[in-house]
C-alpha cells in the first residue's frame, strides 16, 4: 500500500475558515474529540483539558511501537493537551482564566458533573458572556435516561434504528451515534458563532447522542406519522435489503458488490449489462423482491468480484465492489481526492472531506501536552 506524503503546507483556505477561534475540549473518548478534530481541521485552536490521569481513550484500542494508543492520537491531532484537576481551587482559577479567551467550552460529562466541579454554564458564562457552550452526551441534559451511562449501540437501540436491520439486529462500525452526533456538534456550533457574530451573545447547546439518529430516519418516521406502520427487520423496505435493485450480493470468490440501481434508468442499464432485459419491469414487483433478488443472487454468483467490476463497472448502474480497509485507501479514487494520506510524521489521517477553491486539506500535527494556555497566552 502506498500513500502520498505531503510537505508541510502554508495555512489552507480550509483552516482559515475558523482561524482565531479557540476551544476548550473537555471531552473524551470518541464523540466529543471528533468534533473538535474537525472543528481543528477548519482552523480553529483547540486546548484539551484532560483531568489528571489522562483521557480514558489512551488505554483502549490497538499501540503503536512506542506504546502509545493509536486511536488517541488520531483523534486528538493537532490539539494541544493540558491536564488539570479541576476539584482544585486553583486549578480551577486558572480554567476560569482560559474560560474568558475562549470561544466555545465543549464537553461530554453526564448532567450535573460540570456544576459539581464548580464550573457548570452559568459559572462559565458569567466569566465569558459570549461563550458558546456545548454539552454532548448521552441521553441530554434532561429526560428520564439523563444519569444513565451508554454507548453508541445502546443509543441506536433506543431510537428504533437497530430493530429494522436485520434479524438479530447488527451492530455498525463505525459507530453511527458517536459519529453523527460529533456531526451535529459541528453544526450546532458554527451555528452557534454565526449567531454570535450577529447578536454579540453566547448560548448553551445539548445535544444527546440519543437523539443525533432521529433526523437520520426522517423517511420511517415520516412514514409511521402518516400510515402508522413501522418497517419490520425482515426486507421489507429497499433501504434494508427487501429491494433486489438496492443490495449486498455474493460474488463466486466470496467477495460481495453492492448493486443500487434505484432509478429506473439505473435498473435499465443494469439489466443491459447484465444480458437480462427481461428484468426491466420487474423492479416494480412488490416488496421483498424474493424471486427477483434470487434471480440476481445467481447471476453475481456466477461471476467473480473482477468480473463483475469489468462488465458493470463502466455501464452506468451503481454496480460497486465491497473494498477493504486497504483497497479503499489504495483505491485512485482515494488517491485522487487526497483525504487519507500520511502525515510528515508518517500517521495516516483521515482529513476533513471538502476541499476549498482547490485546494484539499492540511495534515495534522501530532497532540502535544503543555501547561500553559492557548497560543500566545503561555502564562494562563
Amino acid at each position: 500500500m502506498t500513500t502520498p506524503t505531503d510537505p508541510p503546507p502554508l495555512m489552507s483556505e480550509l483552516r482559515e475558515c475558523l482561524s482565531g477561534v479557540r476551544i476548550l475540549d473537555l471531552s473524551t473518548y470518541l464523540p466529543g474529540p471528533l468534533a473538535t478534530l474537525l472543528l481543528g481541521d477548519l482552523g480553529a485552536e483547540v486546548l484539551k483539558i484532560e483531568g489528571p490521569t489522562g483521557d480514558p481513550m489512551a488505554e483502549l484500542g490497538p499501540r503503536d511501537e512506542n506504546g502509545a494508543g493509536i486511536y488517541y492520537e488520531a483523534i486528538n491531532a493537532g490539539k494541544t493537551v493540558r491536564r488539570m484537576n479541576l476539584k482544585d481551587a486553583a486549578t480551577r482559577h486558572q480554567f476560569l482564566a482560559l474560560v474568558q479567551l475562549a470561544d466555545i467550552v465543549l464537553e461530554t460529562f453526564r448532567p450535573g458533573v460540570m456544576e459539581r466541579l464548580g464550573v457548570g454554564y452559568g459559572t462559565l458564562a458569567a466569566v465569558n458572556p459570549r461563550l458558546i457552550y456545548c454539552s454532548l452526551n448521552g441521553y441530554g441534559s434532561q429526560g428520564p435516561h439523563s444519569q444513565e451511562p451508554g454507548h453508541d449501540a445502546n443509543y441506536l437501540a433506543l431510537a428504533g434504528a437497530l430493530h429494522r436491520n436485520g434479524t438479530p439486529p447488527r451492530l455498525f462500525e463505525p459507530p453511527v451515534a458517536d459519529c453523527t452526533g460529533s456531526l451535529f456538534a459541528v453544526i450546532s456550533l458554527l451555528a452557534a458563532l454565526r449567531r454570535r457574530d450577529r447578536t454579540g451573545r453566547g448560548c448553551s447547546i445539548d445535544i444527546a447522542l440519543a437523539d443525533v439518529v432521529g433526523p437520520a430516519q426522517t423517511f420511517p418516521i415520516a412514514d409511521y406519522g402518516k400510515r402508522g406502520h413501522c418497517p419490520s427487520p425482515d426486507d421489507s423496505t429497499y433501504m434494508n435489503g427487501g429491494a433486489a435493485y438496492y443490495r449486498l450480493y455474493a460474488t463466486a470468490d466470496s467477495r460481495h458488490v453492492v448493486l443500487g440501481a434505484i432509478e429506473q434508468k439505473f435498473w435499465n442499464n443494469f439489466c443491459h449489462a447484465a444480458n437480462r432485459p427481461e428484468w426491466g419491469e420487474r423492479n416494480r414487483e412488490t416488496l421483498p423482491q424474493l424471486d427477483l433478488i434470487s434471480d440476481v443472487a445467481d447471476l453475481f454468483a456466477g461471476l467473480t468480484l473482477s468480473q463483475c467490476v469489468t462488465r458493470f463497472g463502466h455501464a452506468d448502474c451503481c454496480v460497486t465492489p465491497v473494498l477493504t480497509l486497504q483497497e479503499a485507501i489504495d483505491s485512485t479514487h482515494c488517491r485522487n481526492r487526497r483525504l487519507v494520506r500520511r502525515s510528515s510524521s508518517g500517521d495516516l489521517q483521515a482529513l476533513f472531506p471538502a476541499w476549498i477553491n482547490g485546494s484539499p486539506p492540511d495534515e495534522r500535527s501530532p497532540p502535544h501536552t503543555t501547561t500553559a494556555g492557548f497560543e500566545g497566552n503561555v502564562d494562563v
